[in-house]
């Protein structure tokens, strides 16, 4: 058995209990949240321990943690749990600051452990069915791929902006789909109702004449996750909420053959497997360092109203 914890329960962080508690091969050893009342009541229906101290459930000798807290607190948290010798799957964005990243991915690194970044929607089978058929070549070059991601405000963000919160979804999924990392980035974005930014349009450039557009905001009053990947063959269609692919090319419209999943319990599943056999995770530290990278080179390139080099 797989001996797993997870630290912050709150609106994510449950879906991690409630994952982990229904996976073979798996045991839910313990959950941990500063909210001492929630933890406990969510502990007693999985009937596992509540910590209110996390440091105290990196005790007992977990093989894996999910750390499900505010972006400001993974750098430190992370590091407890690797000094523990104790796998790590952190949510996104994999830290507040670059060198924080650094520090994480190294630690990770000296001590033989494995750092998996949560970026889920790798993991919607939307988005495994859309890269294959980029990679299949039957889209012919991709020139193009943007995404729309957006929906009502929820007031329990509030360390970061639109961007870190939504938008670095994005800037991994079109980095994914290309195979590449992004080379420059300009954005224009604004606060209406956050303290920080809660809507922004930001556009990359990769190589090869290769572009991504990223829209995001909190102002839209339904929920909209879509993906256009243009090719010089054709156009694919990827709804990440309805889980579909739609593919038009000069003599077809085509629906893809789907097999739908939650994509959090896939995400999950990949993490175990790569803990028990030590491969390297589909978002490693690197990956979810890029998407950092990138994001807040779109903060820069929107305060300075100015193209961001990302070196």
């Amino acid at each position: 058995m797989t001996r797993v914890g997870v630290i912050g329960v709150g609106a994510m962080g449950q879906h991690h209990v409630r994952i982990y508690n229904e996976m073979e091969g798996v045991e839910l050893v313990g959950i941990s949240d500063v909210d001492k009342d929630r933890v406990e009541e969510l502990a007693t229906g999985y009937d596992v321990k509540a910590y209110t101290d996390y440091e105290e459930l990196l005790k007992e000798d977990l093989d894996a943690v999910s750390i499900v807290v505010p972006t400001t607190l993974h750098k430190k948290v992370t590091l407890d749990a690797i000094n523990s010798n104790t796998n790590v799957l952190v949510e996104k964005p994999i830290a507040d600051t670059l060198e924080n990243a650094d520090i994480m991915i190294e630690a990770a690194e000296k001590a033989g452990v494995i750092l998996m970044v949560g970026q889920i929607e790798r993991f919607n089978p939307a988005t495994t069915k859309m890269k294959e058929i980029i990679d299949s070549g039957l889209l012919g070059k991709i020139v193009s791929i943007s995404t729309k991601r957006v929906g009502p405000y929820n007031p329990r963000i509030r360390d970061v902006g639109i961007i870190l919160d939504l938008g670095v979804h994005d800037i991994d999924a079109i980095s994914y789909m290309y195979g590449s990392n992004a080379k420059d980035v300009y954005a224009i974005a604004g606060k209406d109702i956050h303290s920080k930014e809660d809507h922004a349009s930001i556009m990359l450039r990769f190589d090869d004449e290769q572009a991504g557009v990223v829209n995001v905001n909190w102002l839209t009053p339904h929920r909209v996750r879509k993906m256009e990947v243009i090719g010089v063959n054709g156009v694919g269609y990827l709804d990440y909420i309805d889980q579909t692919v739609t593919i038009h090319d000069a003599n077809w419209v085509r629906n893809a053959k789907v097999e739908k999943a939650e994509p959090l319990q896939k995400e999950l599943e990949h993490f175990i497997s790569c803990v028990e056999t030590g491969e390297t995770p589909l978002e490693s530290g690197i990956d979810g360092k890029h998407a950092l990278k990138v994001a807040l080179s779109a903060i820069e390139s929107y305060n300075s109203d100015s193209i961001t080099r990302i070196d």
